[in-house]
């Protein structure tokens, strides 16, 4: 959030003579630190940053509500009332509901010339807002900025009929005011008119009723939207906007009608235009209920004891109305914090307010040893710790998901955050399966060969009448391909039915049961695009799975320091010969002698070499643990070898 020094100390005179770095401080303990501070032709900007929850803070006004309430000062007056409702000059009707209950509005008759003022040009090239020259759309975005509240001008002359605040119809479309034609849904709210929508509420206008040098009738919009709905709609088209982040994290509804107030007076004074009339239309969501705020819990809170007087003027500086109540008091938070709904928040107010620097630290006597790790807390451990020994790897995927996304088994229904940072987290996830399967076909579409991933996390399903029911549970995913390693282990995919054994065996040897098994029905984990089998995945509830046990400690191998020696042996063969065999033979003609390792690492078949035989490469390796092998040896050991092989009708190569 950008905050122009000069407009700051125009809605709070009090801060006349305080430093910059004293600002910046003050600014930090109540918790917007300040992230920058920068000269934009000659202006003084700070990049002052807000939390998510505090939408009430975006705009110098806000900001300006804090400081006062630290300083005890007082805010400059918002201008005096503006004009009087008049009577409607178009129909405008709110069809959406709760999503839309409020619309303020007037239609003005610009003069000429227009033309915005220079200091509003400097103002809004602060905040990164170039100045259109418009003095319509130049004052929405000045009081946007100031004040928090969006608003929105239309050419009234390119509205049809009336207006009317209404969900969107399957199949409508809208060219918003970059340009882009977006296709709607009727999870969109509108504004439209008698010919289609125009608008995007709360998000953005629309191409063919923007304010141009040739409008010479506008009509404001100052509105309440639904903070939910608009979130969800600037997500889906991708418009983050000034004006969907105010009203996605909660606009004041009772600042709509002085807003629109504000912008017609501008108008009247920058572009000679002419009140024609200003009506509004519905009621806004009603206040929150009061919170009853106990004394003590401020105390408990902060760990020492707070002077109710002083909290209390502490809130009410903050706008809040208080009643007394005994041990405390009936506290009614203004129309734009709509971050305040507990006690708690009421007392972090306070503690923010008194500053939490001014909060004396006391360790209390603490002596206590430590809990016993919880079983379920370690069979999971070892869970994990035994599929990582069978080659899987962990994995860890948020636990929200999108609600548009296809079902796995897992119905959204009643799985939905009441407040979600965004569409794609509005789910709480009713399968692992669904994330790691994305994990994997990224994994594969990188170019990993044999994709093994595990995750053990709850997931939650929704039960008629009864609480969400959580519950541990273990995914697992086997994919790619495996095999190559030598010329006779043939590469494979493991989407065929080879595939799905390997990993039924990990999941017999976890001790998954028969019936688990058998009863799973969704054993394919497929591309995304095109429905092609990539390998098998399987679910299961940790409580399914017996323990494990102790942890599996490997057993170590002792390794040699002396270097190894490798000899090829090329033997022609039938093309029936069976390598075991062979290789049985082999080995056992080398036993007692330090052979580490014995196996074909080349097959060659061609019309050169005898008819019905074929040449194997076998390769063998010795390495001696206590001294360095002679070459003398090693070919003694080599050709006892080869006889073995030939006593099974191989021949040397030539």
């Amino acid at each position: 959030m950008l905050i122009e020094l000069g407009a700051l100390h125009q809605e709070l005179p009090a801060l006349a003579g305080t430093s910059t770095h004293d600002l910046c401080e003050l600014l930090a303990g109540l918790g917007f630190p300040v992230d920058g501070v920068e000269t934009v032709e000659g202006a003084t900007v700070l990049d002052v940053d807000v939390t998510a929850n505090r939408g009430d803070a975006q705009s110098h006004r806000g900001i300006a509500r804090d400081l006062a309430a630290k300083l005890g000062a007082a805010l400059t007056p918002l201008p005096a009332a503006g004009p009087a409702q008049g009577q409607p000059l178009l129909p405008i009707r709110l069809e959406a509901g709760d999503a839309g209950p409020f619309y303020a509005t007037a239609v003005l008759d610009l003069g000429a010339p227009q033309g915005t003022p220079g200091p509003v040009k400097a103002f809004l090239g602060a905040m990164g807002a170039g100045a259109k020259d418009l003095p319509a759309v130049d004052a929405s975005n000045e009081l946007l900025h100031r004040y928090g509240h969006p608003s929105h001008a239309f050419d009234a002359d390119r509205i049809q009929d009336f207006l009317e605040v209404r969900w969107a119809r399957e199949g409508e479309t809208l060219v918003t005011l970059d340009g882009v034609e977006r296709k709607l849904t009727p999870r969109d709210l509108l504004i439209a008119d008698g010919a289609g929508p125009v608008a995007l509420a709360g998000v953005m206008g629309g191409e063919g009723t923007k304010v141009t040098a040739a409008t010479r009738r506008v009509l404001l919009e100052s509105a309440w939207f639904d903070p939910r709905t608009v979130r969800a709609m600037a997500h889906r088209h991708g418009l983050h906007t000034d004006a969907s982040h105010r009203f996605g994290r909660g606009a004041d509804p009772a600042m709509a009608e002085p807003a629109r107030d504000l912008l017609a007076r501008r108008l009247q004074d920058w572009a000679g235009a002419t009140l024609r009339s200003a009506w509004s239309v519905g009621a806004p969501p009603p206040p929150k209920a009061p919170i009853e705020l106990a004394w003590s819990m401020v105390d408990r809170v902060s760990g020492h004891p707070v002077d109710p007087e002083r909290a209390g003027a502490l809130l009410r500086a903050l706008g809040c109305a208080l009643e007394p109540i005994p041990g405390g008091a009936r506290v009614t938070p203004p129309t734009w914090r709509h971050d305040l709904g507990l006690p708690e928040d009421l007392a972090e107010e306070v503690l923010r307010l008194l500053g939490y620097d001014g909060i004396p630290s006391a360790l209390p006597p603490l002596e206590s040893h430590p809990e016993p790790l919880a079983p379920g807390y370690l069979k999971r451990r070892k869970l994990a710790s035994r599929l990582a020994n069978l080659g899987f790897f962990q994995t860890v995927t948020l636990g929200f998901g999108d609600p548009l996304e296809e079902a796995l088994g897992d119905a959204p229904a009643r799985r939905a955050l009441a407040n979600p940072l965004g569409e794609d987290y509005s789910l709480m996830r009713g399968t692992l399966l669904r994330d790691l399967d994305k994990v994997a076909r990224l994994n594969l579409e990188k170019g990993a060969r044999d994709v093994r991933f595990f995750e053990i996390a709850p997931v939650f399903e929704a039960r008629p009448g009864q609480p969400l029911k959580e519950t541990w549970t273990l995914g697992l995913v086997w994919g790619g391909e495996m095999g190559g390693e030598d010329p006779l282990t043939p590469t494979r995919k493991l989407s065929g039915p080879e595939g799905r054994s390997h990993l039924q065996g990990v999941l017999r040897a976890l001790g998954v049961a028969a019936a688990d098994l058998a009863a799973f029905g969704r054993w394919e984990f497929t591309e995304a695009a095109t429905g092609a089998v990539l390998g098998w995945h399987f679910e299961v509830p940790i409580d399914a799975i017996p323990d494990a046990g102790e942890r599996v400690i490997p057993r170590f191998a002792p390794f040699s320091r002396f270097p190894t020696v490798e000899r090829d042996l090329s033997l022609l063969v039938g093309l029936d010969q069976p390598y075991a065999a062979l290789k049985a033979a082999m080995e056992e003609a080398l036993a007692g002698t330090p052979l580490q390792d014995l196996r074909c690492v080349d097959v060659f078949r061609h019309k050169s070499l005898p008819q019905g035989r074929q040449a194997w490469l076998m390769r063998l390796r010795f390495q001696a643990m206590d001294r360095t092998l002679t070459g003398e040896e090693v070919e003694t050991w080599v050709l006892s070898a080869l006889d073995a092989a030939q006593a099974l009708g191989a021949q040397l190569r030539g």
